[in-house]
C-alpha cells in the first residue's frame, strides 16, 4: 500500500507545503518558515545515509506513485541504537490508512536494514490520531514531558511512546 523513497529534486514544491504548513508547527519542533532554496538545498545536500546525516527523510508512495507524506527518522544515536519518528500525511490522504502503512514500513527499515532497537515519538497529548496511530502500531506509552509544547498561548503536555524492534 506505500513506498518509501528518497528525497527527489521534483519533491520539492510537496516539502514546501509540508514545511511552511503552520497547522504542523504545534505538533513538531519547527515554528519558522523554510525558503525554496534552503530546502532545495536540503534536498540537494542530504546523503540518505542515517550515519552521515543523523537522520533520514523518506517520502511516502501510494500504489498510484502519488506522493501522500513524509516519514523522518531523526536525532539518530547510532550508540545507544534509537531514533525518533516523525510522520506526516498530507491532508487530501489522511483516514485512509496511508499512515499506518508508512509506519510499518519504517518500523521494517528501521529494524531489518537499520538494526535499530528502538523508535520513538514525541506527541502532543491532545493530538489523539498521532496517539491512535502510535498504539495501532505498537507503540507504547513511557513517559509524560510536561508543559512540552507552546502553541504561541498555552503549554501543552507531550508523551513520549516507544516502540522496541
Amino acid at each position: 500500500m506505500i513506498k518509501l523513497r528518497a528525497l527527489e529534486p521534483e519533491d520539492l514544491d510537496i516539502l514546501y507545503l509540508i514545511e511552511n504548513d503552520t497547522g504542523l508547527w504545534n505538533v513538531g519542533t519547527t515554528n519558522v518558515p523554510y525558503s525554496r532554496y534552503t530546502l532545495h538545498e536540503y534536498i540537494a545536500r542530504a546523503t540518505n545515509d542515517i550515519y552521515t546525516d543523523r537522520q533520514v527523510r523518506l517520502m511516502a508512495e501510494n500504489e498510484a506513485d502519488e506522493v501522500v507524506g513524509i516519514v523522518d527518522l531523526v536525532n539518530f544515536d547510532p550508540q545507544h541504537q534509537r531514533a525518533e519518528l516523525g510522520i506526516v500525511i498530507m491532508n487530501d490522504y489522511r483516514r485512509k490508512g496511508y499512515a499506518t502503512a508508512a509506519v510499518e514500513e519504517i518500523l521494517h527499515y528501521a529494524q531489518r536494514i537499520l538494526h535499530l532497537h528502538q523508535l520513538y515519538a514525541i506527541v502532543d497529548k491532545q493530538n489523539t490520531a498521532a496517539l491512535q496511530l502510535f498504539k495501532k502500531t505498537a507503540f507504547q506509552e513511557s513517559a509524560t514531558l510536561g508543559q512540552w509544547l507552546f502553541d504561541g498561548q498555552a503549554y501543552r503536555d507531550a508523551l513520549i511512546l516507544q516502540r522496541f524492534l
